[in-house]
């Protein structure tokens, strides 16, 4: 017995009605995380146990503080998807929907609070 109809298995819509639009976003950005935590860790590294205000004249810098950034920001957006997706998986009924809207909270505002840090720093 066949659950989706041709045009649904050639446009990869399944009973979800999102097809593979999470896979490949999460994907994007394990790709766009292998590139940029290395990037992060060499710009940030050297810079571990330095004096606050060269660490500050660092990342005023626009290399470093964009880097970071993008860092902060495609890191938080995979932790959503990834966190969202266990819960779907394992959590059931009311506590889901709260979970997953608390999820989604707070790695928006976990990402918006090192976003403003480092644009504090880099301004």
């Amino acid at each position: 017995m066949r659950y989706l109809t041709d045009r649904k298995r050639a446009t990869g819509l399944g009973a979800a009605q999102s097809g593979t639009e999470h896979f490949w976003r999460m994907k994007v950005s394990a790709v766009a995380l292998l590139i940029l935590i290395p990037l992060f860790v060499f710009t940030f590294g050297p810079m571990l146990g330095r004096p606050h205000a060269e660490v500050l004249e660092f990342y005023s810098r626009p290399f470093p503080a964009i880097v970071a950034a993008l860092t902060i920001l495609v890191g938080f957006m995979h932790f959503k998807d990834g966190v969202q997706e266990l819960i779907l998986d394992y959590v059931h009924g009311l506590p889901q929907k709260v979970l997953i809207i608390a999820m989604i909270c707070l790695s928006y505002a976990a990402a918006a609070a090192g976003i403003f840090a480092i644009a504090r720093i880099a301004l």
